[in-house]
C-alpha cells in the first residue's frame, strides 16, 4: 500500500530486480496483472542483435513479412525447401498467434551472376543456354516449379509474389536515390555501392570487415574502390545483346542482385518492415548489402528482426548446394520414390531451424515411418472432434513461441496422444496443433486406408462376433488379422485397421 492511499493496494510484477505497475485500463486485479505478464510471447533470435528477442511488430497485431524467394534458373533443391519449411512454420507461428500477416516473397529471374559477387554468367541466362530455351521461357518454368514443389510440401504461398523483371523502374529508382546521396561509383562494367560510405557495414554479420573484404578478393574487379563494394546496376557487354536488359540513366544495362530485394521490400512493405528471412548464406552478403542500400537511401532502418535457416548437410557435414553438384530435389529424393512429400516436412519438424540438419536416406526412411505412425495414432481417434485441451495448448504455445522449437512442439503434440482425454479432445487438439505443424492431418482423417480384401473379410467377421459377444473368436479373428501384418484397435467409432 503507498503511503497516503487508504484503503487501496497496488501490485507489481518483480523479476528480482526491479518491479513494473500493472498494465493501463486492465484493472487492478490481482487475476488482471498475472493474466498480462504471464501471456506466453512469441520470442525469435534475431540475427542482428544476436539475441532472443520478445517479438513486437511496428503496428498492433500486423506483420511485414518478407522471404528472399528462389533464383529461378534450376530447380530447387532440398536444402533450400528446408528454409521455406521454416519461414513456413514462422508464419503459421504468428498466424497461431493472432496476428495478420503480410507476406512478401521475391522472384529473381535476373541479374543474380553465378560468381555472387557481380562477376561471372547471368545464372538465368546460363539456364537458357543449358536447355536451349530463352530466359524467360525458363523463369515461367522454374517458377511454377518451384511453387508446385511448395504446394506438396504444404507451404502456404505468400501474399505477394514479386519479379525482378516486373519492378526495374523501383530499382532503378532506389539507384538515383544512392547517387544523389554519393553512395555510388561508375566503373567500365556497372555502377556500384561504396562500402566505405556506410556506417556498420557488417551490423548483421558481426563480422570483421577485413575477413568480409578477403571473401570479395576471390572475385577480382581491379575497378573497386573496396573489395566489399557490389554492383547496384550491371552494364550489358559491349558488341553483344543480352536476352534479358533494359534502359537506365547509366546505360543499358540490368539490376545486380541485390537491389531487388531492397527495392520490392520497400514498395509492398514501406511502413511494415518487421521481418526479414532467409538461409544463413545469404546474412555476410546478400542481406548485409540489402541492409546497406536501404539504410543509406532512406536513412531508417531496414527491418527489425532478422532470421535465418541453417544448412542442410550431406556427406559427413557438407552443405547441399547446386555449386557443389550434390543436391537433391523434391522429385527425386521422395516423389519419384513414391514417398510422401510431407515426410521430408516431419523431418524437418524434428531439428530447430537454427540447427544444421543432416540428410540420409536412413533419415528419410526413419522419417517415412514415423509419420505413418503419427497418421495411424490419429485414424485411431475416430471422427468425432471435442474440445481443444487449454492445458496442451498453452504448452504447445509456450514451445512454438521459444524461438519456434518445433521438436518440443512435437514433444506436446505426443503428450496429449498419451494422455487421459478422451479421443475426441485429443482429435480436437491435435488439429489444432496442425494449423502450426502443416502435416494435413485433418485431410488424413477423411482418408479411407486400401485394406486387402482378405483382411476386410476377417474384420467383418470379427466385428459379428463381437456384436455376439463371442470374445475367444474375436481375439482368435485378431490374431489371424495380426499374423497378416494388419492391426486392428477397438475405439468409440468402431474397429480401425491398420497396417503395421
Amino acid at each position: 500500500m503507498r503511503k497516503g492511499e487508504k484503503g487501496r493496494i497496488s501490485f507489481y510484477i518483480t523479476d528480482g530486480f526491479s518491479r513494473r505497475p500493472p498494465p493501463k485500463g486492465g484493472g487492478n486485479t490481482l487475476w488482471s496483472v498475472f493474466a498480462h505478464y504471464l501471456k506466453i510471447m512469441l520470442k525469435i533470435y534475431n540475427t542482428l542483435t544476436r539475441q532472443i528477442e520478445e517479438f513486437k511488430p511496428i503496428k498492433d497485431k500486423k506483420v511485414g513479412l518478407y522471404t528472399c524467394g528462389p533464383t529461378v534458373y534450376d530447380y530447387a533443391h532440398i536444402g533450400n525447401l528446408r528454409t521455406y519449411i521454416f519461414e513456413d512454420i514462422l508464419k503459421r507461428v504468428l498466424k497461431y498467434n493472432g496476428y495478420k500477416v503480410k507476406h512478401v516473397m521475391n522472384i529473381t529471374d535476373v541479374g543474380h551472376l553465378t560468381g555472387d559477387r557481380d562477376m561471372g554468367e547471368d545464372k538465368l541466362e546460363k539456364g537458357a543456354r543449358r536447355e536451349g530455351k530463352t530466359a524467360w521461357e525458363i523463369a515461367d518454368f522454374y517458377i511454377k516449379a518451384f511453387k508446385k514443389d511448395l504446394a506438396a510440401l504444404n507451404i502456404l504461398e505468400p501474399d505477394i509474389w514479386c519479379k525482378a523483371t516486373d519492378n526495374i523502374k523501383e530499382q532503378i529508382n532506389l539507384i538515383k536515390k544512392l547517387e544523389a546521396k554519393d553512395y555510388t561509383y561508375k566503373t567500365s562494367d556497372g555502377i556500384y555501392f561504396d562500402t566505405s560510405k556506410f556506417k556498420d557495414y557488417t551490423k548483421l554479420s558481426h563480422q570483421k570487415l577485413e575477413e568480409l573484404q578477403e571473401g570479395a578478393r576471390v572475385e577480382k574487379n581491379p575497378e573497386k574502390r573496396n573489395p566489399a563494394d557490389f554492383a547496384l546496376w550491371k552494364f550489358s557487354p559491349k558488341g553483344s545483346k543480352r536476352q534479358m536488359e533494359w534502359q537506365s540513366p547509366w546505360g543499358i544495362g540490368f539490376p545486380g542482385w541485390h537491389i531487388e530485394c531492397s527495392a520490392m521490400s520497400l514498395k509492398y512493405l514501406g511502413d511494415q518492415l518487421d521481418i526479414h528471412c532467409g538461409g544463413a548464406d545469404h546474412v555476410a552478403l546478400h542481406h548485409t548489402n540489402e541492409i546497406a542500400q536501404s539504410e543509406a537511401a532512406t536513412g531508417k532502418k531496414f527491418f527489425n528482426y532478422w532470421l535465418h535457416g541453417a544448412f542442410l548437410n550431406i556427406s559427413g557435414g557438407k552443405k547441399m548446394a547446386k555449386s557443389e553438384e550434390n543436391f537433391l530435389t523434391l522429385d527425386n529424393a521422395l516423389i519419384k520414390k513414391e514417398i510422401n512429400p510431407l515426410v521430408y516436412r516431419f523431418a524437418a519438424l524434428m531439428t530447430h531451424y537454427r540447427k544444421p540438419m543432416e540428410y540420409s536416406k536412413e533419415g528419410i526412411e526413419a522419417a517415412k515411418n514415423g509419420l505413418e505412425h503419427l497418421y495411424n495414432q490419429v485414424r485411431s481417434l475416430g471422427g468425432k472432434k471435442g474440445q481443444v485441451s487449454k492445458q496442451f495448448k498453452n504448452k504447445f504455445l509456450e514451445a512454438i513461441n521459444d524461438d519456434l522449437n518445433m521438436p518440443r512442439a512435437m514433444a506436446v503434440f505426443q503428450q496429449v496422444l498419451k494422455s487421459d482425454l478422451t479421443d475426441a479432445d485429443k482429435l480436437a487438439t491435435i488439429l489444432d496443433f496442425d494449423k502450426v505443424l502443416g502435416l494435413n492431418l485433418a485431410k488424413v482423417k477423411k482418408e479411407k486406408q486400401k485394406i486387402p480384401k482378405q483382411i476386410q473379410i476377417l474384420v467383418n467377421e470379427r466385428e459379428a462376433a463381437r456384436e455376439n459377444k463371442n470374445w475367444a473368436k474375436s481375439d482368435k479373428l485378431r490374431n489371424e488379422i495380426n499374423k497378416l501384418g494388419y492391426l486392428v484397435e477397438d475405439t468409440s467409432e468402431g474397429q480401425v485397421v491398420k497396417k503395421k
